[in-house]
This record gives C-alpha cells, structure tokens and sequence, in this order.
C-alpha cells in the first residue's frame, strides 16, 4: 500500500479581537514548548526512548495526577489548567527539537573528532578546529497543533477552536475561506498559522492506496501508457507526448505561450532596474520594489501551478501510468544585461516548480509515479533512427543546428517534425532504452575532471542539484531556448504608467 498525504490551507474569517486572542494561544504554546525542552536537556536519557514512551516519562516529571501527586518539574508553576491534549502537542514538539539538536550536536562532535585524529596523524602544527558548535533553540515560534478534543464542529465553511485569550480558555468559533477538504482522504490535526497580518488553518490529510509498480516492472508490457515532458523557456513551456512501451505514439500536447510569460517578467525586472539606477542606494536589511518582486512571484508560482496541472491533466487523459521528464543539472544563465540575466535565472526557477507541482498533483490524483532521465542530446537525436537532426527555423537554410529553434529534420531518415516534440519522444525513449539496459542512460556523476562542452555546443553536463531544500531545480539545455533577451515590450513604459494585469493576460495562454 501506498500513502499520498499534503496540507490544506484555509484562511480565518473571524471577529478582529480574536486575532489578540490567536496570538495568546500561540504564546502560551511556545512557553510550555520551551519548559519541555529544558526538562529534556535535563534528562537526555528521554531520547533514548521511542515518542510515546518519552511522552509518558515527561507527563510523569510535570504533570500531577492520583497516583503521581508531587511530580519532580510541575508544568503548573508555568501555565495552571492545560488542557491534556494542549500540554501533549507541546511535548511531541519539544521531543522534535529535542532531537534534531541532539542529531546536529553529534555530528559536529564528530566532526570535531576527525579533525583532530587527522592533525594527529599528519604529525605537523596542529590547525584548531574553528567550526562553532550548535546551540539550543533561544526563542520559540511554533504553530500550534489542534489535538482531539481541542476542536469540534468542522463543517465545509466554519470551525470551532479551544484557545487560551490571556485569561481563560474559550471555544471560538471562526470561519473557513478556501477550499473544502476532498472526499477520500483521512484528516489530520489541524494547525493554526500565523502570517502576517492573517491567520491561517492548515490541516494535513492522507490517502491510502495501493502502491504502483516501479517503472521497470510497469513498461515490461507493451500497453503500459508513459507520458514524456520536454520543458522549455521559451515558445511552449512544455510538450507532452504519450507512447506506449513499445514506442508506439499515440498523442502530443502544447502547453503555454513562454514567450509572453518571459515577456511580462522581463518587463518587471527592467522596472525594477529602473527604479535602482535612479535611487542608487539600497536599504539593508530593507526589500526593495517588493509590490514588483511579489508580482514576480504570484506570476511564476501560477504559471507553474497551470502548467503542471495540464500536464497531469493530459497524462490522465490518457490514461499514461507514468511522467518522464529531464534530470537537469545547475546550469547558469549567460552573462548580459541584469534584466536578462535575472529573467533566465527565474525560468530556470519556474521549471523546477513545474516538475516538483507535476511529480506531486500525479502522485495524489491518480498514483502516477514520476521518472527522470538523462538530458544529454535529447534535443540534437531523431526520435526515430537516433541520428543526428538538423535544427531550424521556417524560412531559414535547412542546413546545421541553431538552438531554440522550432524545426527539426532528420538528414538520415528524413524525419521531419517540430524540434520540442521531438525532444520529448526521446526523453520518453530514454526510459525505455533504460529498461531494455539498465546501464545505459543513468545520468552522468559529477566529476571535475569532466570535460565541458562549449556553449555553442548547446550540451551541457548533467549534474544532480547541489541542495535537496533550493528554490527549484534551476536547470536547462543551452539548446532549448533562442538567444534573444525574451522581451515582449514594443516601447519602454514610462515611471509612472500603471503596469497592466499580467496575471488575467497570461492565463488566456492556458484556458
């Protein structure tokens, strides 16, 4: 069996002095958080203990019962009438911290350790060890969790909560904005946020189902349905294409106008270069341009929620059991104006985000599994004899490879079709031909021995991502985008002319 889980967000409508109220709440919480921490520091011997055994030696050092009338660190002094539920939440969170401070404190020892018995070794002036050690948490900003019992009355727009006010504990009962949680999944215990201004619900879910096969197992047989994604930065910000396990081609699908989502960033970013080249002086510690700079985001964070969502949508359409996309490596964008440059970066960004929405919305809608392979030479192979193609554009010389470009023609076999959705048939290919060859197409290890392959090559090495917890997957073939600056704007826009609605313009390109 398999286990799809994720968090439902829905904000609170609710009377202004509750807010006072919520923040109380998230007081109290982090005060009995704290005390917990600094019994477990005390007794380190409680991680040694699995959850529920440390819960119930830490309710016995804090909490007064029949049976335990005079405990050692009563949670009283503290806090007097904690609700049971309330004072467990507290204590798994402080079992968390407990742990994952303990977990650093070890590895820096060893750290250390090693340092000194290779200075010892090495016989010559021994170098101290200047790393700093890890210290314990100094305040406390935890969400707080609603056990059972500490809420009740959940229907599709309105909750009623157990909060401490400042005085007393009260039930409140506020009202859900947002999306209702879907049929089929198991809840959670819901968790109030704070952010900003605004409190939030969020309550996590899971659905149980029976796991997938591994792809290995599944493209065994010819009817198993894959689908193949080629992104791009430009043009179509992804072509999807469905063939079966035995390369039949059954369906190709173009998502996006990239052109005007890398126009309309571009636009902001100059904005934004405008606004510093006339102020010449930047805040620290202060975010400039933040109306700009959120709108960048809000317009790459949906583009990449459509995008990822159609792609799933087509997979599911028909009825493909797997999505195969690209190990992409940490390519850097090509030096230029700032503009430019940051406009490249930020669709290296927007990627990553699609293959990371796409690889979860497959997951939970229809127990999609998601492969990657690897992307050396995708966009240069034919899809049918795998020679080398010629890369063009309409009205130009068939004749060399310039990257970007929409056509492609195969001089051996004289396949002719459109570059992307050649690109993605081989990525589709790939993970067949890994199948047949385990060997064959596992992407490349990073080695700085590598050879690298010039820009004009349009080939890059593939390379894993230096961070598991980055923005995204900042990655992309040289070859997969043209070497324009991407701008949609016919004329410069004046300081003070009103930016138009990008987002309404946008999504036109994906309805």
């Amino acid at each position: 069996m398999a286990k799809a889980t994720k968090t439902i967000r829905q904000a609170l409508h609710h009377p202004p002095q509750y807010a006072a109220y919520f923040a109380a709440n998230q007081v109290l919480f982090n005060r009995v958080v704290a005390f917990y921490f600094d019994c477990i520091q005390a007794h380190e011997g409680l991680l040694a203990l699995k959850n529920k055994e440390a819960l119930t030696a830490l309710e016995k050092l804090t909490h007064a019962t029949g049976a335990n009338p005079h405990p050692i660190m009563p949670l009283t002094d503290l806090a007097p009438d904690v609700p049971a539920m309330f004072r467990r939440a507290a204590i798994n969170a402080a079992l968390g911290s407990a742990r994952a401070f303990s977990s650093s404190l070890k590895t820096w020892r060893a750290r250390k350790q090693k340092h000194e018995a290779k200075q010892t070794r090495s016989g010559g002036k021994k170098k101290p060890f200047k790393e700093r050690p890890p210290v314990p948490p100094r305040s406390w900003n935890k969400s707080v969790p609603f056990y059972a019992s500490l809420w009740r009355e959940r229907h599709r727009h309105g909750i009623v909560l157990k909060v401490w006010t400042g005085s007393c504990w009260s039930w409140l009962k506020v009202h859900l904005l947002g999306r209702d949680l879907p049929n089929g999944y198991a809840m959670g215990s819901p968790q109030l946020v704070r952010k900003g201004d605004r409190w939030w619900l969020h309550t996590p879910i899971e659905k149980i189902f029976e796991a997938p096969a591994k792809s290995g197992e599944q493209l065994t047989t010819a009817q198993t349905r894959l689908c193949a994604v080629d992104l791009n930065l430009d043009k179509h910000l992804a072509v999807c294409s469905v063939q079966t396990g035995d390369g039949t081609i059954l369906a190709t699908s173009f998502i996006g106008n990239g052109t005007a989502v890398s126009g309309c960033r571009k636009q902001l970013l100059g904005r934004i270069a405008r606004n510093r080249s006339q102020t010449g002086i930047i805040a620290e510690n202060e975010q400039d341009n933040a109306d700009l700079w959120a709108k960048i985001r809000h317009v790459d964070e949906q583009i990449a929620h459509l995008v990822s969502a159609r792609i799933v949508q087509f997979a599911l359409e028909h009825k493909a059991s797997i999505l195969v996309f690209e190990h992409l490596g940490n390519l850097q964008p090509e030096k230029g104006t700032y503009s430019r440059r940051s406009n490249t970066k930020r669709a290296y960004w927007m990627k990553g985000r699609m293959f990371r929405y796409a690889k979860y919305k497959a997951w939970h809608t229809g127990g999609i599994i998601t492969c990657r392979v690897n992307p050396r030479n995708t966009s240069r192979e034919c899809h049918r004899c795998h020679a080398a193609v010629i890369r063009y554009n309409q009205g130009q010389p068939v004749e060399g490879y310039t990257p970007g470009a929409a056509l492609c023609l195969c001089p051996q076999c004289q396949m002719r079709d459109h570059a992307d959705r050649n690109a993605s048939l081989r990525i589709g290919q790939r993970l067949i031909e890994r199948t047949q060859e385990p060997l064959k197409e596992k992407p490349h290890a990073r080695s700085q021995r590598a050879k690298r392959e010039s820009k004009d090559s349009g080939v890059g090495i593939s390379q894993d991502a230096k961070r598991q917890m980055g923005p995204s997957l900042p990655a992309a073939r040289r070859g997969d985008h043209a070497n324009g600056d991407g701008t949609a704007q016919g004329r410069r826009r004046r300081m003070g002319a009103p930016l138009p609605d990008i987002a309404s313009q946008l999504r036109v390109h994906f309805e």
